[in-house]
Parts: C-alpha cells; structure tokens; sequence
C-alpha cells in the first residue's frame, strides 16, 4: 500500500498523465463527467457517479467501424485495429468498475470485439471508494462493496488528508512502479484507517433491495397484467439505457457518396420504438409496453440466465434521472423481491 497527500494530487496526475492519456471527474455547468485532465484542472473527488458512465471509453457512444472507397480494387479501412490508445481512468466508483466485468461478458466473448478489447487490454482502471452513498445508491444490494473495486488495476481509498493507493493488476503494479517517487510507504497506522473507512460506508447505505426468488417469479411474468399498468408511465425517453453502465446494445448506419462510404456504430436502446423494427415493417415490441418489459427481464432475468450476473450495479442513475421516477427498485419489490429503507 502507498500514499499521498490530497494536496500534492495534481503532481500525481501530471506524473499519469506523461504515461498514458488520463482521464478524470471534473465538473462543468454543474454536471460532473470524465476529461481529459489538463494542468490547472480542478478534479471532483466527491461525486458519487459521473453523468455518463465510464463504459464510453470502451465503448463510445459513436465510433467509425470502416470506411471503404471502391476502385479498380475495393479498399477497406478498418478502425478496429485502431483503437485502444494507451490510457489511465482516475477515480471510477466501484460500481462502475463492477459495469466492466458484465460488458466484458458480452464483448470479450468469442469472437471478442477487436476494438473492446484494445481498448480495455490498453486502459489502467484506478477505483476510487466511495464514502457517502446517498438515498438512490443500492450497489450492496448486487454484492458489491462500494468501499472495494477488485476489478481495478488500483484501488484508491480517501481517509481524509491523504489518498492510499493499493496495486490489484500487474497493470496496477506497473503504474504505482512508475509513480513510486511521489508516494510514500503505507505505515500500519494508515492500513487500519482505510480498514476503519472501509468498514464504515456499509454502514451509510439507506437502501437496499432483496432479489431473492426476482429471476424465478419474473420467469413466469411475461404475460402478466403488471406490464400493463407499469408502462403506462414510459415516455420512451431512453434516459435509463443511455445512462446505464451495463446497457450495451448498439446500431450500425452506413453512410455513402459517390464511390466512398462509412460505417459507423453507435448507442441505441431497447426503449425505442424503432429498435426492433424489421425491414418489412413488422415490429415484434410494437408499444411501449415490450419495451418497458424487455429492460427489465434483460437485466433481471435474460443476463443472468445467460450469463449469471443481474445486468444491474445498484448505481442509481436510472432511479435518479428518469423523468416519470419509473424506479428498477419498484419493479424488484413487486416482482417479488422486497426493499429496506425506500
């Protein structure tokens, strides 16, 4: 374990910066989100969750896939073998860390994304606990320990004055190595503080959900009536996926002019009425009622048949952005699970 003053942060980031491109919290017109870090900017340590969750930088919202120009021959530029420059994320909270694994289960299976997988091989995750969750914050819930990111290459923990750093990755290794004459060795005494801060955030959370029997019930609920009633109050925004860190669905457009064209990838979600739109017109969600539907069994019952995980963190920007307060949390407690402190 390693240490540093808070106050001799920025030297801590000009050091990461000369080794990779970093990227940090940092609020602009009041909404914080991750940036480029620059000399001079003031990093936000104390926001629970940036708007757009971290995921973007594996998989951005939109991304050219190839261009092509055909000719005598057909050329092919293909931007997958392009992507993934070296890089550093500063401060991602434990539930966003915990996002990464899920999408790796989609994008790393085989045949792996090329581009994620450049991306996420090439990016050094530095977690940041948390200590003060707030009323929409229900990541224990998901056995997540908001204190605690095992799937970052370094885990940080605030304990006041000064930030401790601890290495989980060769990659995390690496980079403490090529910081080390910033940092001072951890005494016994600065262990026990981040154990005390780490035992206290558990203690902070003031809502939680039980999904005991959700996937079971949910099972036996795709022609219930309950859908009916719940929908009623979507208005097909798509704030919730667009904000998720563990929605991952995604569009391809092709444009072209003349002998040249682009491919390019972009987000979408299942609450959109065009999303399973087929060519010939049929729509198998034809109202806004399969959509709500879809979002919820994906994350509660589709993933974790699929893949034994909820397609959930417990991060909260859905609960806390969506328009019509439509709460994943309502959905668990009258699906059949049950809520503490709600």
């Amino acid at each position: 374990m390693k240490r540093i003053a808070k106050a001799n942060l920025a030297e801590l980031l000009s050091a990461m910066a000369a080794e990779a491109k970093l990227y940090v919290p940092a609020e602009s017109d009041g909404i914080v989100n991750f940036v480029s870090w620059q000399e001079g900017l003031a990093v936000e340590l104390a926001a629970l969750n940036v708007l757009v969750p971290p995921k973007k930088f594996f998989y951005p919202q939109t991304e050219t896939v190839l261009k092509y120009e055909m000719g005598e021959d057909l050329q092919i530029e293909d931007f997958a073998c392009k992507a993934g420059e070296k890089a550093i994320l500063f401060a991602v909270r434990p539930c966003d860390v915990s996002s990464f694994a899920m999408m790796d289960k989609v994008y790393l299976e085989e045949p792996p994304d090329e581009a994620y997988r450049r991306r996420r091989e090439n990016t050094t995750v530095i977690a940041l606990g948390c200590t003060e969750p707030d009323e929409a914050c229900f990541c224990q819930s998901f056995d997540i320990d908001a204190a605690k990111a095992p799937g970052a290459d370094v885990l940080a923990v605030d304990t006041g004055e000064e930030l401790a750093l601890v290495a989980q990755t060769e990659k995390g290794e690496e980079l403490i190595s090529a910081l080390n004459g910033l940092l001072s060795e951890a005494t016994s005494g600065d262990e026990n503080k981040v154990k005390d801060e780490q035992e206290k955030i558990a203690d902070r959370y003031v809502t939680s959900v039980s999904l005991r029997g959700i996937k079971e019930r949910l099972a036996g609920m795709f022609a219930a009536d309950y859908w009916e009633r719940l929908y009623k109050r979507c208005i097909g925004c798509g704030t919730c996926t667009f904000l998720c860190p563990t929605c991952h669905c995604f569009d391809l457009q092709e444009y072209a002019a003349g002998n040249c064209g682009e491919r390019i990838r972009c987000w979408d979600a299942c609450m959109f009425a065009d999303f399973t739109q087929m060519a010939g017109g049929h729509n198998p969600r034809p109202s806004q009622k399969e959509r709500v539907r879809q979002r919820f069994m994906h994350k509660l019952n589709y993933f974790p048949q699929q893949h034994g995980d909820y397609a959930c963190v417990g991060c909260g920007r859905c609960v806390r952005k969506c328009p019509v307060n439509l709460d994943i949390l309502e959905v668990i407690r009258e699906a059949g699970g049950g809520t503490d402190g709600l």
